[in-house]
């Protein structure tokens, strides 16, 4: 039985709080605005997960102090924005060494640094772990057996957090290719994006399983650049995630993707969705990392055109389509 607290009280927060209690943990979650802290600790309910109550035994606070007191592990679930500033304030109240396993996926975009990267930059005293694949929080919180990966450059940190999470229905495996775990979790949302605009565009399933296959290809292509092992990409954090996200009504970058195309601007897109909605935010980062490393991601390019310069949708797929003929296998200089 471990102390574990739970920085930020979003949907996957919550479910993954409620996972952690029911393994015989002591929770805690924390949340940065008072009165949130306040009525989730009272009416254990949140709007974000509207069936589920939080059990008796996960206590709730806006104190960070009070929060960090003790954990064996903090488990960090704000938005990728947020990372940084938010592992600045826990820095001073972390013992060396202190486990952080971040369970939110993106990269920063003012620096285009991965999130575990954010985590130690903030906190160098921390001992980082990312936790990726697929896995909605609606499901989670039910119960319906789910299988994940978390990895972290530091011996020991994946193998302690997969003791912490290893359930009946949450299977965790461990791997030590934090890069490729790490872009395999945020770029697929950017590809979810273009998954749904397809949906809202009315194409079929011969579409989104073309912009899902070629957009692993170009998920790879950059990872290989930056370091990564390819396998990873076949795995949870990998296809396993991309296959989930570009596929459910639970993913809200699915959901906004639709709503796109069907002609809403992204602003209206966002409101709309009510959460934050990461591949809109990773789509220019994603692309800037394409652009330094020299690697052709026509699909990422094509969906920050109509994110960021109104393209129109049917003009990026048309773009796409009729793009100078090539091989689909992997060749040199990583050119699919």
């Amino acid at each position: 039985m471990s102390n574990v607290t739970m920085i930020g009280c979003g949907s996957w927060g919550i479910a993954l709080s409620c996972l952690l209690h029911g393994n015989g943990h002591h929770v805690r979650i924390w949340d940065y605005k008072p009165a949130r802290a306040v009525e989730l600790q009272q009416t254990r309910r949140s709007r974000l997960l509207p069936d589920v109550t939080l059990p008796a035994g996960i206590s709730v606070t806006s104190d960070l102090c009070e929060a960090c007191d003790e954990a064996d592990i903090l488990f960090v679930a704000v938005p990728s924005g947020a990372i940084r500033t938010t592992m600045e304030n826990l820095a001073p109240l972390m013992p060396d060494g202190q486990i952080v396993a971040c369970v939110s996926k993106g990269l920063e975009d003012r620096t285009l640094l991965r999130l575990s990267e954010v985590m130690e930059a903030a906190a160098p005293q921390c001992r980082a772990a990312v936790l990726s694949g697929p896995s909605h929080a609606e499901e989670v919180v039910r119960g319906l057996p789910t299988t994940v990966v978390v990895a972290s450059r530091h011996t020991g940190v994946p193998e302690a957090v997969q003791d912490c999470m290893l359930s009946e229905a949450f299977r965790v495996y461990t791997n030590t290719d934090i890069i490729g775990v790490e872009l395999g979790g945020a770029l697929k949302n950017v590809i979810a994006l273009a998954a749904g605009l397809s949906d809202g565009l009315g194409y079929g399933d011969n579409t989104k399983a073309a912009l899902m296959t070629r957009g692993m290809a170009e998920i790879t292509r950059l990872g290989l650049a930056m370091g990564a092992d390819m396998a990873t990409f076949a795995g949870l954090s990998g296809i396993g995630d991309l296959i989930v996200t570009c596929t459910s009504m639970h993913s809200r970058n699915r959901r906004a993707g639709i709503l796109l195309g069907k002609g809403k601007p992204l602003d209206e897109v966002l409101a709309e969705i009510g959460m934050v909605v990461e591949g809109a935010n990773t789509a220019r980062a994603a692309f800037a990392l394409a652009v330094r490393h020299k690697v052709d991601m026509p699909i990422i390019a094509e969906i920050n055109q109509v994110l960021y310069a109104q393209k129109n949708p049917r003009h990026a797929v048309m773009d796409l389509m009729t793009r100078d003929r090539t091989d689909e296998r992997v060749k040199e200089k990583l050119k699919i």
